[in-house]
């Protein structure tokens, strides 16, 4: 549809470009054959028209015909290389450039608003300080995108914490000469995403440091700086956690610089800061929790802590709920809990879209979380 538009609106703007130029050659027809066709009433018109007018509005919409396809397909063509040079761009070092580009074109109006009456240079004196200051503005404001992101307090500073005195009896020398306390924890990029470490932490539970490293902080800005849409709401809500637990916890967080250039993967270097710090991991992912344990890290996994304090149901207990949709096998209903634990309802298809008392008759606890199978009374 956008294409058949852009299509059109070219037509339009050579058919009406053809029409202009027919027109403003009537004068010199009238010169060379010695007759004033605008001055010689209706003939004259009439003449006018059927010498230029007329074929010139054929003319032209041919040519418009002919050449708006390739115009617009040769823009669609340019516009998609663009979007995917793009596209490789972070997004935080376009909206820089911006940024700077905005402040170069301001300064040039200023500037260029108080030459602009000088005779014969004044009018094009803004036009070439707009664009030497935009492009003056864009590159000094990719030099200093760091200065101008925190400026804005976008992300969270990355500069490591001061380490703790070295007499406390609770430090341990970490590499590169940061110390950190025996019962810090780590904190991988899933459990930051994932967000209930905030109220984890205003629970109470948590004791010791929150070590957040600082490549974790660049997996999270990658994945802010994503062209995937998802991805880019995930890195920029952790990044935003982070800064909140700057702000709400400010002694109990630490970013630390420590990296390890002959690993691979956010995984594996967190894995070597917790066993040379003897720091727990605290995440939700499957596959770290498992590589960490095998290799003699403590890891505390949130998904398991949301399990272990949901509500305990044991076989035979009966209890009321309301029975939302159809289950895979034939005659069950599903309902769920208020902390979103799934019931399975045998024989309960006839009770969808109302409450219903059931009786429990196995649990099933799974890494994903538990599951309930009853049966309608």
């Amino acid at each position: 549809m956008l294409k058949k538009i852009i299509s059109l609106t070219i037509s339009l703007i050579i058919i009406t470009t053809g029409l202009i130029l027919t027109d403003t050659s009537l004068p010199f027809l009238s010169n060379y054959l010695g007759y004033d066709l605008h001055g010689n009433g209706l003939m004259g018109i009439t003449f006018a028209s059927m010498i230029l007018v007329l074929p010139g509005l054929f003319i032209f919409s041919w040519l418009a015909l002919v050449l708006s396809p390739f115009i617009t397909n040769a823009l669609f063509n340019y516009a998609e290389r663009m979007t995917a040079s793009l596209s490789k761009v972070p997004t935080s070092d376009i909206l820089v450039m911006i940024f700077g580009i905005g402040i170069g074109l301001i300064l040039a109006n200023l500037i260029g608003g108080a030459f602009s009456r000088l005779p014969l240079v004044g009018p094009y004196i803004p036009i070439v300080l707009s664009l030497i200051l935009s492009v003056i503005g864009a590159k000094l404001a990719l030099r200093k995108h760091n200065d101008i992101v925190s400026f804005f307090n976008r992300i969270p500073s990355r500069k490591a914490v001061k380490a703790p005195a070295a007499d406390d009896e609770d430090v341990l020398a970490g590499p590169l000469g940061d110390r950190l306390y025996s019962s810090n924890k780590l904190l991988d990029t899933s459990v930051i995403i994932d967000g209930r470490l905030m109220d984890i932490m205003a629970s109470g539970f948590l004791d010791g440091k929150l070590v957040v490293p600082n490549f974790v902080l660049e997996e999270l800005q990658k994945l802010s700086d994503s062209a995937d849409n998802l991805k880019r709401a995930k890195g920029r809500r952790g990044l935003d956690l982070v800064h909140d637990l700057q702000i709400s916890y400010k002694d109990y967080v630490l970013i630390v610089d420590n990296d390890y250039d002959d690993l691979e993967g956010v995984d594996a270097k967190l894995v070597r800061l917790a066993k040379q710090a003897n720091a727990d991991i605290i995440t939700n992912d499957y596959n770290l929790n498992k590589v960490a344990g095998i290799q003699g890290v403590k890891v505390l996994n949130i998904n398991e802590l949301a399990n272990a304090i949901k509500p305990v149901v044991v076989s035979g207990e009966e209890m009321t709920v309301y029975l939302v949709k159809e289950g895979k096998e034939q005659n069950q209903a599903v309902a769920y809990l208020d902390d979103g634990t799934m019931i399975v309802v045998e024989n309960g298809r006839q009770y969808i879209g109302s409450s219903a008392m059931v009786v429990v008759t196995s649990v099933l606890q799974t890494a994903a979380g538990r599951m309930i199978f009853a049966k309608a009374r």
